[in-house]
């Protein structure tokens, strides 16, 4: 049986509330079209508001879904709504920063049975799955070292990466243990440790990562990972 031809055309769902002040969303568009040119594909990408997105029909149709930095949303369900649709129907998933942070929610939510979970930056109840970083790493770079063999690595082509930030929340550490066991594996670690990327190991492409390689598009670089998303989606 012939394999099925590669897709020439994709249409991305960008699930977020478009803001032009925010420097990763003037970067997305312009990693998608480098990503495609390379790539050797055409790109539609559509923004959608976490406002409209209520119900999983919203999100068929798409090869990707890419949750996107700038939370809080403004209806955070519309945002698990969309990351859990591209877990539970092995839709290709990147999730950049808030996008990163919500996926391991969604994931502690609704796999693993943390009901509670919670993020510290919108609620004092529950369980914090995401917590305060030791550091703020709003505008600043650090290196990570990745998982051998890992989606990540693979996209890079190395395992030692510097990457730049802008968020003040990361895994909460009682929570990183809990992903030791879990499908949803860390596979992207700072200098002291702390998770900044994860994947999930029973998905085809499903990578999170805390830091914004995306923005490496405004200063004419290629953001490996934009790439890899879009090879998994054809």
């Amino acid at each position: 049986m012939s394999p099925l031809p590669l897709k020439q055309t994709l249409r991305i769902a960008l699930v977020g509330d478009y803001n032009s002040a925010v420097i990763a969303h003037q970067a997305i568009p312009l990693a998608l079209d480098n990503a495609a040119e390379y790539v050797g594909v055409t790109v539609d990408y559509d923004w959608l508001p976490t406002t409209e997105v209520t119900s999983p029909e919203d999100m068929v149709g798409y090869d990707a879904i890419w949750c996107v930095p700038a939370s809080p949303y403004q209806n955070v369900d519309g945002a698990f709504l969309a990351i859990r649709f591209a877990r539970e129907n092995q839709v290709p998933f990147l999730g950049t920063c808030g996008g990163f942070q919500h996926a391991v929610i969604e994931y502690a939510r609704n796999v693993m049975g943390w009901e509670d979970a919670a993020h510290a930056e919108t609620s004092r109840e529950g369980r914090w799955v995401i917590g305060p970083l030791n550091c703020s790493l709003v505008e600043k770079s650090d290196g990570i070292e990745l998982k051998p063999g890992s989606l990540i690595a693979t996209a890079y082509g190395r395992l030692h990466i510097e990457e730049g930030y802008h968020c003040n929340y990361g895994i909460a550490e009682t929570f990183a243990e809990q992903l030791r066991q879990s499908p949803l594996q860390a596979t992207g670690w700072d200098a002291q440790g702390e998770i900044r990327a994860v994947e999930l190991t029973d998905h085809p492409f499903f990578v999170g990562t805390l830091f914004q390689h995306e923005r490496n598009a405004l200063k004419e670089q290629a953001a490996p990972l934009v790439e890899a998303l879009l090879r998994a989606a054809q």
